[in-house]
């Protein structure tokens, strides 16, 4: 006879050796318990059991972003298995009801990053990182730190009762319990979730500050006309996208966008959906992890995170995994960010909190924005005081009005869809075309997968595409393709000492020699420019994120721009030697080139900002096959 939830709460929590996990999600309560297994790599999740497919809950910490052959450091922190022997639905209000409310105080409390300090290190990334071409967008994280008297296990379980209490609009809350091991927290984002085929990830970017009292319509209405906010959400879209491109056959189609309402803040969101046959340990290992809280692209991002983080991240921007069995043998996946979640550990409590840095960005602000996520969980949790007169309502009164009904609200939400690629919001079965079919590409990954993106719109133009990485692909393979797109990739192109510019340099000049069809993206454009002797130069402003409608050879094509440098010609140069030049009229900046068997484009067709990216595309190709 089970004990009742009270008895067993209590006896999981006294016994230091006891391992369990409690989550809260999609209207229910639920509690797994079982052994704990820690394994080297997401392969080694023991999905299979003696006695077939078994569930498996899963702590992946930061560190597994190596097996993407990204950068971070090793520290230790282990990738967690519970062997799920029990897992139990209970009544949310009877789990709340049988768990500790004793009120814990904190002392020691601060980051561990000053307000100065941190402000420093958004300056240095905007001017030594986006400024010189590295990235769009970083995630650079500071920790809450505090201390406390009670109980690890008591204290985590306490705080677990007041984010469900307290906090609203979390994808899963949940609490982690096993030895040396305890985290406690309230995500909002559903990462990646694999359940019968399909495969969604849940991009939220751009967070909205509740003012004392909670949100009003104009106060969000505000944060919504933001250019710098919804630029934001755009560019962790087109980096998710490359996820779902690289795991899903038909690439991803994109909802939204919506509000995620929660007790402090307010993020904007967008839904991605596409269909996978992929074991979910392998989707799981190539979405990793997350430009919501890493940046983009995402390689490069890992990069920058090692250069500018002075603590490694341990689970923080990892992910919480849910293994499920289902009917077709195999497993379902649930994987929720582990954000907005403390950790703790012998008497102490951590709070990581990243802010988004953009070209926009400032440092007072971002310094602002890891308060006030700090601020979300602190106040669940009541370790800071709440916001009474946003949650305090009677019982048996109405719940509060969404703001995202509010019909004002709606439609500012929606006018952003009207700036987006319609390739991305339809099914992608609407977009086919075999004009190109028969024919072969290579696409050169210079570090920035965008590159799948591209190969997913090559596929609906009849090509079939192969990518290549640019340290893996070899001169027969670039002579062998019927098609050579050299991708985009971070970095200064002008910078000889780069083994990556020197390949892609050999990988454009190999085409050309060979009067071979080549097309150049972004960085391989500013390669191409380069070597028919265009200036290239680095813009006064970073176009990261930026949609321009800009003359491509007599048409004006709405095209999404992720560039630090440019090349630029004399105002009014239509041709340099073999090539000619479409370039702005004023500036000279040069958005697209193209001569015998090539072209070349500066923006990312393949970008959700670029509305008229396929036709754009086709075009370019036909050129450079002609």
């Amino acid at each position: 006879m089970t004990a009742p939830l009270p008895d067993r709460i209590r006896e999981l929590t006294a016994d230091p050796t006891a391992s369990f996990v409690l989550i809260a999600r999609e209207g229910g309560s639920e509690l797994l318990t079982g052994d704990i297994l820690d394994v080297d790599l997401l392969a080694d999740i023991p999905l299979d059991g003696d006695d077939g497919p078994r569930e498996i809950f899963a702590m992946v910490p930061y560190r597994q972003v190596r097996e993407r052959g990204f950068e971070a450091q090793d520290d230790g922190t282990p990738l967690r298995c519970l062997l799920v022997d029990q897992h139990e639905r209970l009544a949310t209000a009877e789990l709340i009801a049988a768990l500790p409310n004793d009120a814990i105080a904190l002392t020691d409390r601060g980051f561990d990053i000053s307000d100065e300090d941190y402000g420093e290190i958004v300056e240095q990334v905007i001017a030594e990182e986006i400024g010189r071409g590295e990235g769009a967008n970083f995630v650079i994280r500071r920790d809450f730190l505090a201390s406390f008297a009670a109980d690890d296990r008591t204290a985590a379980l306490t705080w677990f009762r007041a984010l469900l209490e307290h906090e609203r609009g979390a994808y899963w809350t949940f609490a982690v319990i096993t030895p040396g091991q305890i985290a406690v927290g309230a995500s909002p984002e559903a990462h990646v979730v694999a359940r019968e085929g399909v495969v969604t990830m849940n991009p939220i970017s751009g967070t909205f500050r509740h003012p004392a009292g909670g949100a009003t319509r104009a106060s969000l209405s505000e944060f919504l006309s933001s250019t710098k906010e919804t630029e934001e959400l755009f560019m962790v879209v087109d980096e998710e996208l490359k996820m779902m491109s690289q795991v899903c056959s038909d690439g991803g189609r994109i909802t939204g966008p919506h509000l995620k309402e929660m007790s402090r803040l307010t993020h904007t969101e967008y839904m991605l959906r596409g269909t996978s046959q992929l074991d979910p340990r392998d989707i799981l290992r190539e979405t990793m992890f997350a430009p919501t809280v890493t940046g983009s692209p995402m390689q490069n991002a890992c990069v920058v995170i090692n250069r500018h983080e002075r603590r490694p991240r341990g689970y923080y921007s990892g992910v919480a995994a849910l293994f499920t069995p289902n009917d077709d043998g195999g497993h379902d996946l649930d994987a929720p960010i582990l954000i907005r979640t403390a950790y703790v550990d012998q008497g102490r409590l951590r709070v990581p909190v990243g802010a988004t840095l953009v070209r926009h960005s400032n440092p007072a602000g971002e310094v602002s924005e890891t308060h006030g996520k700090a601020a979300g969980v602190l106040g669940a949790i009541g370790a800071i005081e709440r916001d009474h007169a946003a949650e305090a309502r009677d019982d048996d009164a109405p719940a509060p009005a969404r703001l995202a009904d509010d019909p004002e609200i709606a439609a500012l939400l929606a006018s952003r869809n009207t700036r987006l690629a319609d390739f991305w919001m339809q099914p992608q079965n609407t977009h086919s075309s075999e004009r190109f079919a028969g024919l072969r590409a290579l696409v050169v990954d210079a570090e920035d997968r965008f590159t799948t993106m591209l190969a997913h719109q090559l596929r609906h133009l009849g090509l079939e595409v192969q990518i290549a990485a640019w340290d893996a692909v070899t001169d027969l393979a670039v002579d062998d393709a019927d098609l050579v797109v050299a991708g985009p990739g971070p970095g200064d192109p002008r910078d000889e000492a780069s083994a990556r510019m020197a390949r892609m340099k050999h990988v454009v000049a190999r085409r050309r020699d060979a009067g071979a069809p080549l097309l150049a993206v972004c960085l391989s454009h500013q390669i191409l420019a380069d070597s028919i002797g265009i200036d290239l130069v680095p813009l006064a402003s970073p176009h990261q994120g930026v949609q321009k409608t800009v003359p491509v050879f007599g048409t004006d094509a709405s095209i999404g721009f992720y560039n630090t440098f440019t090349a630029r010609v004399p105002a009014v140069t239509t041709h340099v030697r073999d090539a000619e030049v479409s370039a702005d009229a004023e500036t000279g900046d040069v958005y697209a080139l193209r001569g015998e068997r090539f072209a070349s484009i500066q923006g990312h067709l393949e970008s959700i900002l670029s509305r008229d990216g396929l036709e754009t595309l086709e075009r370019l190709i036909a050129h450079a096959l002609d």
